[in-house]
């Protein structure tokens, strides 16, 4: 397959720009103040371990622009959760040396050193954690539990396509939500595919392009969506959830990039001061939050047409969003026969949803039954998700903590009940798989409870609520947000 097919795991090629290391030379001694230096896309290393790697302009690397926001930084946490065991033998053609302490450094103080032996502490617990779920099969994956997903999907489709077929307001409503679920569900099947959590990965690239198969079904065909473009996005965003960057950084979470019209940090908000505009939206943004979850899907929708066919969208404030090493990036992941492949099953889905909505026997009961399964799945889907990182703390790149409580302190669990857990598609346990993404979803809730308990042993809060409470609180944070906002610069 094309490089949009492959996975972490397929054979790299040497970044292009990366110096590599000559065999029949000694590896370099690189101390972390070294490190630090090489954080940008054109420059880029990374420790893993001990070893430190370059991976400068590395465009073409599978899992898209991810592998860039931890340059200068170590990166092995984020780097295990991402991939197999077996993906560590590849990363030698980017070996160029070892990490060490910097002997000109002065002398850590006693409360320093004693800070940086419980940081170690705390993980390797968390990493003999993954080992022993590791142990205890929570890995392992249930066929038949996704035989029963991917065929209950044809089961809503197939209802909202019986609706659609009949007259009257009632059967309206219920066809379009529906396919709403449809959506809503697909968007949870395509989530856990493109998180390889299918198909173990014991063969290697073989089992990979099953998964991409997979994830081609349930994003392009059922959803519309590129599942390259949802990749490279859903990525960078587990590397660093919450996290601001600024200038051409690829160290930032792109699902907080909601500017002009949602603030979610007085950082952010700051970027909208110069513009009435954008003022006006953060001091109303409260009131405007829960419409705007309607039209997400669209948004989406257009993101995608816009990626697989090249079509270049910056962002209003962010300069993160005009990022010419990003569009780098997003331009050589997909390419030749997987782009082609992208752009054809995306207009195979609006085609079938077209038919599917022209059952209502005019252009306008087509239309009116598009957009209200597109508002309805909008704010199902969009609202789950919010709820999992919105109104909860918001680092700057050059201030977050450790991957652990940086995945912890900025996520939120959906407490309820059975439906409530189906409805969410496994993101209810929002927490657990920030931690162990590649975790099939029917093992979080064993995951959860050892999990629970570690937190608990360590002292990191662990945020839980239900859809309502939290709904609330991501109310409450936007309305702060805006009053800060207001408060630092009363001209608005």
């Amino acid at each position: 397959m094309g490089k949009g097919g492959q996975q972490i795991m397929a054979q790299p090629g040497v970044a292009e720009g990366s110096k590599g290391r000559d065999p029949s030379e000694a590896p370099r001694q690189v101390t972390h103040a070294e490190l630090r230096k090489h954080n940008r896309f054109s420059d880029a290393w990374m420790t893993i371990g001990t070893k430190v790697y370059d991976v400068s302009n590395w465009s073409e690397h599978p899992g898209g622009s991810v592998i860039f926001t931890h340059a200068g930084e170590d990166m092995t946490d984020v780097f295990n959760l991402f991939h197999p065991p077996s993906a560590r033998g590849l990363l030698d053609k980017f070996y160029i040396g070892e990490l060490v302490e910097d002997s000109a450094a002065p002398a850590p103080t006693a409360e320093e050193k004693a800070r940086a032996e419980a940081q170690t502490k705390f993980e390797q617990a968390y990493r003999n954690l993954r080992s022993k779920m590791i142990t205890a099969g929570l890995f392992k994956l249930s066929y038949g539990f996704y035989v029963y997903k991917f065929l209950s999907q044809f089961v809503l489709l197939g209802v909202a396509a019986a609706c659609a077929r009949q007259p009257g307001f009632l059967p309206f409503v219920v066809g379009a939500v529906f396919l709403a679920l449809f959506w809503e569900q697909a968007g949870w099947l395509a989530h856990d595919v493109c998180h390889n959590q299918l198909c173990e990965m014991k063969n290697g690239r073989a089992m990979s392009s099953w998964n991409h198969a997979l994830g081609l079904m349930a994003g392009n065909v059922f959803q519309g969506f590129s599942v390259t473009w949802w990749k490279d996005k859903h990525n960078r965003h587990h590397a660093v959830p919450n996290v601001h960057g600024a200038g051409d950084a690829l160290n930032a979470d792109p699902d907080i990039d909601t500017m002009p019209l949602l603030a979610w940090s007085l950082k952010m908000a700051e970027l909208a001061k110069s513009s009435s505009k954008g003022r006006f939206m953060i001091s109303i943004q409260k009131f405007t939050y829960l419409p705007l979850l309607c039209f997400a899907r669209l948004a989406w929708l257009q993101n995608s047409i816009q990626f697989v066919w090249n079509i270049k969208s910056d962002g209003i404030f962010d300069n993160a969003t005009k990022s010419e090493d990003l569009l780098k990036v997003q331009s050589e992941v997909l390419t030749g026969f997987d782009k082609v492949l992208e752009q054809v099953l995306i207009i195979f889905h609006h085609l079938w949803v077209a038919v599917l909505c022209a059952q209502r026997g005019s252009l306008g009961g087509a239309v009116a039954f598009w957009l209200l399964a597109q508002a309805i799945c909008g704010f199902v889907l969009f609202s789950i998700t919010s709820l999992g990182h919105n109104g909860l703390p918001v680092y700057e790149a050059n201030d977050k903590p450790d991957y652990w409580k940086l995945q912890v302190t900025t996520t939120r669990n959906i407490t309820g009940n059975a439906f409530v857990h189906w409805l969410c598609g496994g993101l209810e346990y929002q927490v657990d798989h920030h931690l162990f993404p590649m975790m099939p979803r029917h093992s979080l809730p064993k995951a959860h409870e050892l999990i629970v308990s570690f937190c608990k042993e360590h002292g990191i809060k662990y945020n839980e609520a239900s859809y309502w409470k939290g709904t609330w609180d991501v109310l409450n944070h936007l309305d702060s947000v805006a009053h800060e906002f207001v408060a630092e610069f009363p001209a608005m």
